[in-house]
């Protein structure tokens, strides 16, 4: 019997097996026949279409901010990748499965059902904060502080843990998405230039920045003119990119510091220590780490493989079914 834990992302999902580690990672994308409602591609293949589809395909993002915004195609493709990971002829996995924290009890019952759809025998519900730091090594069993920045998709969790569990967090919807939103919407402002998600994702990775930067980078952008509706081509530079992401990375900032200031104070001391761990695919962000060690002068460091932590954690947490909270 196989044991499978699932990193339910946004952007991502990411499977790992017991006895096998991380086997998938595709984005979390679903292209479906708007007439029929029929389920044409999962992952990859589905994101090669976002943006790109005729008329009656929909290439869709069934997770919202963490959580499922349809449920139908949430588990059309969460039954695909769950195939796809372990074959079809094991029945009935037991499966852990990673939300925000501070979601819902009707959001937390959809994800359970999501999976238990796919029939497996048994669902484990855990918080990615908590299964981040597990998969960056992070000992959380013990009575002592660790605070970590869990950077996704659709949301930000921020937590600080000690004896196994989360003493307090916050969930923040400010995440890898939202800077994608800004740089669309800093470029048809200022540039009056239409571009989509896949270029402005493009963007963030090649010269985005939240933190002065001094390289000069600059890279050109295709997209459509917004006056005329032609292609038209034009240059962006890293300090345009850096306004135009600094007002939602303050707000991350902001909701650190909320978090820190409601931490007991011996916790707090741990925290000066041992400095704030970063994951989650926004945590490779250029800038992030130095905007937040200067804004909360304690040290940040980043995990060593940020985008596959929860995973790990899941694989770590498989293995020490006492350490979850269900």
């Amino acid at each position: 019997m196989k044991d499978i834990g699932i990193d339910l992302g946004t952007a991502n999902v990411v499977i790992y097996v017991k006895g096998q580690g991380i086997v998938l990672n595709e984005p979390s994308v679903v292209a479906i026949d708007s007439d029929t409602k029929k389920v044409l591609a999962v992952g990859n293949e589905a994101n090669e279409m976002l943006g790109r589809t005729p008329g009656k395909i929909k290439a869709i993002r069934p997770m919202k901010d963490g959580v499922i915004a349809d449920f139908d195609i949430t588990g059309a493709m969460l039954d695909h990748f769950i195939k796809k990971a372990i074959g079809k002829r094991i029945l009935k996995p037991r499966i852990l499965i990673c939300c925000p924290s501070n979601i819902t009890q009707v959001e937390k019952t959809a994800i359970v059902e999501a999976a238990e759809h796919t029939g497996a025998r048994k669902v484990f519900l855990e918080e990615e904060p908590k299964v981040a730091a597990v998969g960056a090594g992070l000992d959380i069993a013990k009575p002592s502080g660790n605070m970590v920045i869990d950077i996704g998709g659709g949301t930000t969790d921020i937590a600080i843990l000690s004896l196994g569990g989360i003493v307090n967090s916050e969930s923040i919807r400010i995440a890898g998405n939202t800077f994608d939103n800004d740089i669309v919407k800093y470029i048809k402002d200022k540039h009056k230039i239409i571009i989509g998600d896949r270029t402005a994702e493009q963007i963030k990775k090649e010269i985005g920045t939240v933190y002065d930067s001094s390289k000069e980078e600059t890279m050109e952008v295709k997209g459509r003119d917004a006056v005329s509706g032609l292609p038209r081509t034009i240059t962006v530079t890293q300090e345009e990119i850096e306004s135009a992401l600094k007002e939602d990375a303050m707000k991350l900032v902001r909701a650190t510091k909320s978090v820190l200031e409601q931490t007991p104070p011996e916790l707090s001391a741990d925290i000066v220590d041992k400095g704030i761990i970063l994951t989650g695919g926004g945590a490779l962000l250029e800038g992030i780490p130095q905007l937040l060690k200067e804004e909360l002068q304690v040290p940040v460091f980043v995990a060593d493989s940020p985008l596959t932590c929860v995973a790990e954690g899941t694989g770590v947490l498989l293995n020490h079914l006492e350490l979850l909270d269900n």
